[in-house]
């Protein structure tokens, strides 16, 4: 009869366990589309080949398209069908650039998200400098205009706005900066919490906290088209920045009508001295009229405007109504993964 042999397991105890392949991070891009058919390959191109110099790194490209009515969105199609790591995300129509950025966010999946404008005016390459800086620990990256080719005019309205907004906001907003920027995944989840209408991003970035760090850098001319920003936008972006981080006009209409009651007790005060002690001298009587009742009239209306913008805002958010409405997604494999590069 054989005898049976048993094995020792000593030499599989002494084996080396075998380590899971480490997951590859990916970095999602989140870039807002509208009527930019001039640029989008130009910018595509030059962003394919920024991605290329971080063969460590997978990407995914999340073009959206905020309504464009110039061709916009067959050329995301074309580059999507020809591209694995282009998504489009044709939204039903035009809601604008905060929330095309909100839309964006909603469906990237990357470890970190990148959101810029596609006009070259923010050089895809500064974007790998972001990058860097997230590697080292920062959570949130912010691009910060060290200078900007724009006309004075802009330049000049730029400056003002971004001082004081930083003056009147209840949270630090950070000054020469837009949306270009980058935020780790739990930072990305916490701002997709945030659902409000009237968005104002780059504030919600800033009162997120976190560590973040800012990048500086030099922002390039437009490369075609026009902006999409005119003034009645920034005015309408400005209202909505301070409207959203700071209760400081409403604080202005109190004390605008504390000064306004000190004035009409001083004049009443004046009316009454004249009566008593010099009752020969007459009160003028249509012309400071006609001056209080204009004064005091603006200054009701004014108020009203403002608290008004503020009941506006509050009218809005109680709708309950979806952000955007999102008409297809185009990218070149529904099924597919994101491109995983081989390891160089």
């Amino acid at each position: 009869m054989a005898t049976p042999v048993i094995k020792s397991d000593h030499a599989a105890q002494q084996r080396p366990p075998v380590s899971e392949p480490e997951r590859r991070r990916l970095v999602s891009y989140v870039l807002p589309v509208y009527n930019e058919a001039g640029g989008i390959q130009t910018f595509q191109d030059r962003l394919l080949a920024a991605s290329q110099t971080r063969p460590d790194l997978d990407f995914e490209f999340i073009y959206v398209n905020d309504g464009s009515r110039d061709g916009s969105l067959q050329i995301l199609e074309r580059i999507a069908e020809s591209c694995p790591l282009v998504r489009v995300v044709d939204l039903s129509r035009n809601f604008g650039h905060q929330m095309a950025i909100t839309a964006g966010l909603d469906h990237a999946r990357g470890d970190a998200v990148i959101v810029m404008d596609t006009d070259l005016q923010d050089p895809p390459e500064v974007s790998m400098e972001l990058i860097a800086a997230w590697e080292s620990g920062a959570q949130i990256v912010y691009a910060q205009r060290r200078s900007r080719k724009d006309t004075p005019m802009k330049r000049f309205t730029a400056h003002a706005y971004y001082r004081l907004l930083h003056r009147f906001a209840d949270v630090d907003i950070p000054v020469d900066t837009g949306d270009f920027r980058l935020m780790d995944r739990a930072t990305t989840d916490v701002l997709r919490a945030h659902r409000e209408r009237n968005r104002f991003v780059r504030g919600l970035v800033a009162s997120l906290g976190y560590k973040q760090v800012a990048v500086p850098f030099d922002r390039d001319e437009r490369t075609s088209g026009q902006t999409n920003y005119p003034m009645s936008k920034m005015l309408r972006l400005a209202a909505d920045g301070v409207t959203s981080f700071s209760t400081v006009p409403l604080k202005m209409i109190t004390r605008l009508g504390v000064a306004t009651v000190v004035l009409a007790l001083l004049g009443i005060v004046y009316a009454i001295g004249l009566r008593l002690f010099f009752p020969d001298v007459s009160v003028p009587g249509w012309t400071l009229l006609m001056i209080m009742v204009l004064f005091l009239g603006g200054v009701q209306m004014l108020s009203l405007g403002v608290i008004g913008s503020y009941v506006g805002r509050i009218y809005t958010e109680v709708q309950g109504r979806p952000l955007y409405m999102v008409q297809k997604v185009v990218e070149h494999d529904r099924d597919a993964e994101p491109l995983r590069r081989d390891r160089a």
